[in-house]
């Protein structure tokens, strides 16, 4: 199979990370600093050296490693930055290019808890204009939350624009990094970026089930959520110090040695050229689809701060139908759909036409898996316009 859905989880993983995660498991599959003996003492010690790699990697500040937490995927933990920064009576703003995860925390808070919201639409490129979201700023607005990356579009937001607007007023920003934590440099401080959330399955080349945010030291988000910590069990409420604050329960261990191999694969890679070999191939994939009559690309006129994310249509199919066809007939694994994210669609014309078809490469596809590609939609689209001009 010919895999181009790295935007939904990237596969396959490098070797070392499936090896880690095994090896780790078999050997010290224990719950980490619950008890005193040596296995639970190295089972801690990894969770804690992983924190502190994200955030470096994160440019948090290195001096509160504590603020990197641990969640179960990015959904989970934009729940927790969402539901912990907003009150009754908050205004918050957001864009047009949000995942579910940030539209259904939000949409809630304002049905059901007087929180007051703006959506900012993107330019025909993709791209959300940080004056845009200077201008919906209220007296009442207490956060920004942004996708760094379209999962829809590959287009990579201008952050630290953003960040210097959100800065000036006194503002929180949190940005969504699911799409480009793994693959694009992420420096908080220098994108005044006041907390992230993350994932670890996508390029941080983790395994689903594990993410996280990592929170400023300056910022406090509202605990949601109480249970056991293994620190401190004689207190009856849950704690307020982080990471505490924000971890409840058994962590995830297998998660976490996954993802720590997947980072440590990435030092090694480096994001450039992980980037770099990403977007040739993207590039190529694209300029294949422009030669194909019938085919409709979105946001991509412009590689530039872009992810190797391509979404396309062929006019007089539906996107479900030749997913499906790619799939059967030439064994190509693409996702189909609104992916989750309805306003792109809406804003871009391709709600009606039941979505789009999505094609994301990842670092161990080949100009051959490209080439393979393009030759099967071409295909398709010529089977579409003999069929059409039967009509």
């Amino acid at each position: 199979m010919i895999y181009l859905d790295n935007a939904a989880t990237a596969w396959p993983k490098p070797e070392s990370v499936y090896k880690f995660m095994v090896e780790f498991y078999q050997r010290c599959g224990v719950n980490p600093g619950r008890s005193g003996f040596d296995l639970a003492i190295e089972a801690g010690n990894i969770v804690e050296d992983l924190r502190a790699r994200l955030t470096k990697f994160f440019g948090g500040d290195p001096e509160t490693p504590e603020r990197l937490c641990f969640a179960y995927n990015a959904t989970d933990a934009l729940n927790l930055i969402i539901w912990g920064l907003l009150c009754p009576g908050d205004h918050v703003v957001t864009t047009n290019l949000e995942h579910n995860s940030v539209i259904r925390p939000i949409n809630h808070l304002v049905r059901d808890h007087a929180v007051e919201v703006t959506y900012v639409p993107f330019d025909s490129n993709g791209f959300v204009n940080p004056d845009d979201i200077k201008a919906a700023f209220k007296k009442n607005t207490k956060l920004v939350v942004v996708n760094h990356g379209s999962n829809v579009l590959g287009t990579v937001q201008p952050l630290k624009e953003i960040g210097r607007v959100c800065r000036e007023a006194d503002i929180l920003l949190a940005a969504d990094t699911s799409q480009t934590a793994g693959v694009v440099p992420i420096n908080m401080k220098e994108m005044s970026v006041d907390v992230i959330a993350f994932t670890g399955h996508k390029a941080l080349m983790g395994c689903t089930g594990i993410g996280g945010l990592c929170v400023r030291k300056d910022v406090d988000i509202r605990q949601t959520r109480a249970g056991g910590t293994g620190v401190d069990s004689i207190n009856p409420y849950h704690l307020e110090r982080y990471p505490y604050r924000m971890e409840y329960g058994t962590p995830n261990m297998v998660g976490i040695a996954a993802l720590w191999a997947g980072q440590d694969w990435i030092e090694h890679a480096g994001l450039d050229n992980i980037h770099g070999q990403e977007m040739r191939l993207a590039r190529k994939l694209v300029n294949g689809f422009k030669e194909i009559e019938g085919v409709r690309i979105y946001c991509c006129d412009n590689l530039e701060n872009h992810l190797s994310t391509v979404a396309m249509n062929i006019e007089g199919m539906d996107a479900a139908n030749v997913g499906t066809w790619l799939d059967v007939d030439y064994n190509v694994a693409t996702r189909t759909g609104l992916h989750c994210a309805p306003l792109v669609h809406k804003q871009i014309g391709t709600a009606e036409l039941k979505g789009a078809v999505r094609f994301s490469v990842g670092p161990f596809n080949t100009d051959q898996h490209i080439d393979h590609a393009v030759n099967a939609v071409a295909e398709i689209a010529s089977w579409v316009q003999e069929q059409q001009a039967k009509v």
